[in-house]
This record gives C-alpha cells, sequence and structure tokens, in this order.
C-alpha cells in the first residue's frame, strides 16, 4: 500500500507538465481504492499476482490475464512508468506493449528488473520514496519537478463507522511485530485525545489482529472498535477525523495523502526514506531502534491539530 500512496504525487506532476495526458493505473486489486481517489487518474487496472501465483495455471486466472493485455492493447499507452522498480511490476508492465521507463539496476529495489525497461533511469536511493517517484517521472518525460507533492485525493465511500461526534483514529497494527507501540503508550495517547473531547476509532485486519485491538480498546476511555472494513471506507474514516495517530502502516500514509492532521510512530526503520508526507501537516517520529515515548507523540498531536486549524 506504501508504494501505491508514495506513487501518487507522481500522477498530480504529469498532469500539471502535461494537461492533455490521460493516466491509467495499475494496481494490485486490493489497493486499487487508493488511485481511483487520485483527481489525475482516469483509469484503474487492477492485477491479481498475489491471488494468481497461487494456482498460476487455473483457467480463471489465465483468463483475467489475457483480459488484462487486452485492455492494455486497446488503451495504447505511449510510454509506461514502472515506479515500483520491483521484478513482478517490471513483468506487469512489459504487458502494455508500449517503452517502458523505470529505475536503473542501481537504483532499482531489485537489479533484475531493469532488464525489463527501455529506459533506465539512475535515481538515488537515498531519496524519499515519494522523490525517487517524482524524479522519475520528470527524468522519463522530461520536466521539472516544482512545489511540494501534491496527492489530490477525493473519497466519496461511505465511512466504515456512522460517528456523530468529531473523533480521532488510532492505527494501533502494523504488518509486523518490530512496527508495534507498546499498548501502555497507546492508552496514554488515548487518554488525552478523550480529554480533548475525541472518541478513538481503531481499525483491524487479521483476527489476530481483532482480538489485540479489542483488548487494547478495552482499557481505553472512549474507543470504538471498527468493524472489519473496505479499503475506501476506511479511507472515508480516516477523511473525517480530527487526528490520525499510526505506526509505520500504508493507512498512517493515507491518512496524510488525504491531507489529515497525521502523526505516524517509526520503530524499526528510518522515517527519513519513507516519513509521512501529505496535504496537511504531518510528524514522523522515531527510527530504526528507537523507542518514542508517549509523551513526544502527544507534543506532535498538539502541534498538528493546531497547524490544521
Amino acid at each position: 500500500m506504501g508504494d501505491v500512496i508514495h506513487a501518487l504525487p507522481l500522477a498530480a506532476d504529469i498532469s500539471r507538465a502535461f494537461p492533455q495526458a490521460t493516466l491509467d493505473w495499475v494496481v494490485e486489486e486490493g489497493f486499487a481504492a487508493i488511485p481511483a481517489m487520485s483527481r489525475h487518474v482516469s483509469t484503474v487496472h487492477r492485477v491479481a499476482l498475489r491471488r494468481w501465483r497461487h494456482a498460476p495455471l487455473a483457467s480463471a486466472h489465465r483468463s483475467e490475464i489475457a483480459r488484462l493485455k487486452r485492455d492494455f492493447r486497446a488503451a495504447r499507452f505511449d510510454l509506461v512508468l514502472d515506479a515500483q522498480g520491483l521484478l513482478k511490476s517490471a513483468w506487469v508492465a512489459r504487458w502494455a506493449n508500449a517503452p517502458v521507463a523505470g529505475f536503473s539496476s542501481t537504483s532499482s529495489r531489485e537489479r533484475i528488473a531493469s532488464l525489463f525497461y527501455r529506459m533506465r533511469l539512475d535515481i538515488p536511493r537515498t531519496l524519499h520514496a515519494i522523490d525517487r517517484c517524482r524524479a522519475l517521472g520528470a527524468q522519463a518525460l522530461g520536466y521539472e519537478v516544482e512545489g511540494p507533492p501534491r496527492f489530490d485525493l477525493h473519497c466519496a465511500a461511505q465511512s466504515a463507522v456512522a460517528l456523530h461526534a468529531p473523533y480521532a483514529v488510532l492505527l494501533a497494527n502494523a504488518s509486523r511485530a518490530t512496527k508495534l507501540w507498546p499498548a501502555e503508550r497507546w492508552i496514554e495517547v488515548e487518554r488525552v485525545l478523550a480529554a480533548r473531547g475525541l472518541l478513538s476509532v481503531l481499525f483491524w485486519g487479521s483476527e489476530e489482529e481483532g482480538e489485540r485491538t479489542r483488548a487494547l480498546a478495552a482499557r481505553m476511555q472512549r474507543a470504538l472498535v471498527a468493524p472489519r472494513s473496505s479499503l475506501d471506507a476506511i479511507a472515508a474514516t480516516l477523511g473525517g477525523a480530527q487526528v490520525v495517530v499510526g505506526l509505520d502502516t500504508g493507512l498512517s500514509h493515507l491518512a496524510a495523502a488525504l491531507g489529515r492532521p497525521t502523526v505516524a510512530i517509526y520503530c524499526d526503520y528510518d522515517p527519513g526514506l519513507v516519513g509521512l508526507v501529505g496535504d496537511g501537516p504531518v510528524a514522523s517520529l522515531g527510527g530504526a531502534g528507537v523507542s518514542t515515548p508517549a509523551s513526544q507523540v502527544i507534543e506532535a498531536i498538539e502541534r498538528v491539530m493546531a497547524e490544521a486549524t
């Protein structure tokens, strides 16, 4: 999910440089709701690599792939940009039957991916992920990167929960245990939000996360555990929050992209490479091996909420 969100400002850049351009987006089916929110994307093409790889020879899967290739041929693309730089994305990019531009072997996340590109561009890996994507488009299409990143998202979906009072969203789950933040600190943060009159909404994905989230919410003062929800419904809830506090997860980046005041807590990765960037005030705290105290998170919450008013 993070890769998709980090590439969104690239679409805004291309639209600014070429107002008449038509932009299509190819994305894993589970994340298709994200580029569909962009004001700059005309068509979203869904791939299902995660599903297809379990039964690559299944007739239904082969039919889906064939249909996607037909859609690509009908679109008659002038250029394909692979902003992910992985073998799987480079492989799919070739289906478009158009010139493909991507990262060079020294810039790509997987060196072998560069073999699939006609245009190989050197983009420093030390740049933030968003800056890498923007630089890729600028070099491939010959324009200058101007101004801060813009996401320009609009979510028309219905919220995952019906809320009639101001609320915050706490994103306390992550894909790896090393990304998690201690429960006691979440409780301390929630206590401050409750004192401000905010209900805290918590989301979960897996059954394990659901159990952990319900146990955490039971120890909080004003917390609501949302039902398992679709990505666009979660986005709608994020879009209405007074503030979002999360870990280094795709949903934290999505909240920032939606322009909400957002604070992210990094426990095992450098925020200099993938820190929050958004259309509203954000704060990225911590880093690899850093134990961020609740007081620092609370200070950041106060700061981004003040900047949003």
